[in-house]
Order: structure tokens, then C-alpha cells, then sequence
């Protein structure tokens, strides 16, 4: 898949950064690299493989549920630059 300086300019504007007409002809080199590169991986076939989170085989530890108090909101307000006992005070931000 190619792509063209007007493309370039579409995705700029989307991502809201700005980008110098010299630029874009340079950006559309190297999406359209990124673009067949991205084209080979997919004619890679991948139907006998089966999706993994991680490439380690690893069991994570679990450990049980329990309700505690939370340990000390004391000391942990300590370090708020606002607190009204027990929450953390923050400005308004929406009117």
C-alpha cells in the first residue's frame, strides 16, 4: 500500500501535528515502508499457531481475596498536598 503526501497530510491533521510540505513527502516514504513491512507479516500464516499473552509458559501466583482496612490512610494522606480525612482533596475541574 502507498502512500501519498495528501494521505500524509490527512494523518497530520488527525494527530494534530504539523508537518512542512518537505516533510511530507519524506513521511510517505517511510509510512509506505512501514505499510509493506506490515504487508509481509500478514501473508505470514499463523493458523496452526495458538495466541499467547506472553512467550513465557509462567503461572502467576494467586493470592486470596481478602477485605482488609487498607493498611494506614494516615500515612498515606501524609504525603497529599491537600486532604480532607479520609480522601484526598483536589481542585474543582468541571464547572
Amino acid at each position: 500500500m502507498a502512500i501519498d503526501p495528501k494521505t500524509v497530510a490527512h494523518i497530520a491533521t488527525l494527530a494534530r501535528i504539523k508537518v512542512t510540505e518537505a516533510e511530507k513527502s519524506a513521511l510517505a516514504g517511510e509510512l509506505s515502508n512501514i505499510m509493506r513491512w506490515i504487508e509481509q507479516l500478514d501473508a505470514v500464516d499463523t493458523s496452526g499457531v495458538e495466541p499467547v499473552s506472553s512467550v513465557v509458559d509462567a503461572v502467576l501466583p494467586w493470592r486470596e481475596d481478602v477485605v482488609t482496612a487498607g493498611g494506614h490512610p494516615e500515612q498515606v494522606l501524609a504525603n497529599a498536598p491537600q486532604a480532607v480525612p479520609p480522601f484526598f482533596a483536589v481542585p474543582k475541574v468541571v464547572e
